[in-house]
């Protein structure tokens, strides 16, 4: 199975289930993602290190988001009927700002990392 077919696949809730699966599916993705951004923004905050480390964390919030985007956006292209017929297209409408809300914690960590990384002699305001 290629890559595409599976998001597809993923998007329409897969072989079994009703059409709210790729709904869920985009929506659980979208919120780990969302808890993945705001745990690295809360490490990139942090002057010392604990071992775990933001960037990783922000760029994983990224890439999660992405995904979960995508899955929404395909879930909503593909959805037959409109709200409110069972297919799943209001919770793809949810996941969608969920993955972008993701995807700009992540962004924010990164940026924040970056920032406060830097020497004392560099800090600007």
């Amino acid at each position: 199975m290629s890559a595409s077919a599976a998001l597809i696949a993923g998007a329409e809730g897969g072989i079994i289930g009703d059409g709210r699966t790729g709904a869920n599916l985009a929506l659980a993705v979208g919120v780990f993602g969302l808890a993945l951004g705001r745990l690295a923004l809360a490490r990139a905050g942090r002057r010392t290190s604990t071992g775990s480390n933001a960037r990783t964390g922000a760029r994983s919030a990224i890439a999660v988001g992405t995904v979960g985007t995508v899955l929404a956006v395909l879930h909503v292209a593909t959805a037959g009927g409109g709200p409110g017929t069972g297919n799943g297209l209001v919770g793809a409408a949810v996941a969608i700002p969920l993955g972008l809300g993701a995807v700009l914690l992540g962004r924010r960590a990164l940026t924040r990392r970056r920032r406060t990384g830097r020497p004392a002699d560099r800090m600007t305001v």
